[in-house]
């Protein structure tokens, strides 16, 4: 095994790939389950997850796995999402009839689908996956929207770039470790450690003022929250996990501090990392 493979959810020309491969050797997976189960089983020293993305908001599915198994994050890494239309040779928009895509990218690209309103919206599993599926039908009337390394890795013409509604979509990464073996020494490029991140995990009793006082052990040590996700808890009914993310190492004492107050009344606290950036 390389030293640095890297698991990946999709098809070769994914969004998930083009992360992959600024760290080391791209492995794909069928699902995000694989992907951790990968890591789990130490079939790959590193995996990368799409955690957030700005038009699309959070994965919550990758949220869950992240609690469920044995992993710890150790860096993260941003990709700019370029949507393409692509086809077959001698395609065209004007005549296709159907377009697929991973439905978040379906969503969007809207004003691409009113401006078309011959083109019918079709789900797939995968950006990628559905290029492959076009290449491999040689359909003229179907087309797909994915990357354009996609379009280069299966032979198909780029008929339109720059398809989402708004410029600046972005997905957000995360590389993961076995918990076990959580250091970065294997990755292609080292992250950028000059400003780093610590994301946490914790539950909460069902007391008036209960998250205002978690908040407040990083407020009151000027610790610079950068977000908070909350979660269904599948343990009990109605009650809620809460993923925050926030500026500083959890070795450094003032976030030593901040962890060990919260812990002090919070029903469950779990360290997810303290990670850099990889441009």
């Amino acid at each position: 095994m390389t030293n640095w493979m890297i698991a990946y959810q999709g098809e070769p020309g994914a969004y998930s790939e083009i992360a992959a491969l600024r760290l080391g050797e791209p492995k794909p997976c069928e699902t995000f389950d694989e992907v951790f189960a990968a890591v789990e089983n130490r079939e790959t020293d590193y995996a990368v997850i799409p955690i957030e993305n700005t038009l699309g908001g959070s994965i919550h599915h990758n949220y869950d796995l992240l609690l469920q198994h044995p992993v710890a994050i150790v860096a993260e890494t941003l990709v700019k999402v370029e949507h393409c239309l692509l086809g077959i040779h001698g395609s065209s928009a004007d005549y296709a009839k159907k377009v697929l895509s991973h439905p978040q990218a379906l969503a969007q690209c809207r004003n691409f689908f009113t401006a078309h309103p011959n083109l019918k919206a079709e789900v797939a599993y995968d950006t990628a996956g559905s290029a492959k599926m076009i290449a491999a039908d040689g359909d003229p009337s179907k087309l797909a929207i994915a990357s354009k390394r996609a379009g280069e890795l299966y032979g198909l013409e780029i008929l339109q770039e720059n398809l989402a509604d708004e410029e600046w979509n972005i997905t957000r990464f995360f590389c993961i470790a076995h918990a076990d073996h959580a250091g970065t020494s294997n990755l292609k490029q080292q992250p950028d450690i000059a400003q780093q991140k610590t994301s946490i995990v914790f539950t909460l009793p069902n007391e008036p003022g209960s998250l205002f006082k978690a908040l407040a052990t990083l407020a009151l040590r000027n610790i610079d929250l950068t977000k908070i996700e909350s979660r269904p808890f599948r343990k009990k009914a109605f009650d809620y996990l809460f993923y925050v993310d926030f500026i500083g190492h959890r070795d450094d004492p003032t976030v030593e501090n901040a962890l060990r107050h919260l812990r002090e009344f919070a029903t469950m606290v779990k360290v997810l990392g303290s990670y850099g950036v990889i441009a």
